[in-house]
């Protein structure tokens, strides 16, 4: 037996030659996985933008000697909130960040959660 094909007959895919197989590997997990139903993203609710409280009130003022207006942007862990979460602007959280490590230096707010000062 010979696997030649008959010189006048020419050869010709199927129909489904350029399509990829139904099932088997390569196939993506079904509806309900990561991405939800036909791969589209959940959705978050509307939430508020955040705003800078010292754009906001100017009357109110970033000073290392005032560590109950820094407190606000400490944890509890004594690490300095960040921008996103706290909401300022990045002027002023460069200010309060600066004021922050002025007011450890001098021992007006502790350096870590285990330093606490009452």
């Amino acid at each position: 037996m010979s696997d030649e094909r008959p010189a006048t007959t020419s050869y010709q895919r199927p129909a489904s030659a350029g399509q990829r197989p139904a099932g088997g590997q390569g196939q993506r997990p079904a509806a309900g996985g990561l991405g939800g139903p036909g791969g589209a993203r959940k959705r978050r609710p509307f939430q508020r933008r955040k705003v800078c409280r010292f754009c906001a009130e100017k009357n109110l003022t970033i000073d290392y000697k005032e560590p109950r207006t820094l407190r606000f942007f400490i944890t509890e862990r004594g690490k300095i909130v960040p921008r996103r979460i706290s909401g300022n602007c990045a002027a002023h959280q460069r200010h309060i960040t600066e004021a922050i490590k002025r007011a450890r230096n001098i021992a007006l707010l502790p350096i870590a959660a285990n330093h606490a000062v009452n």
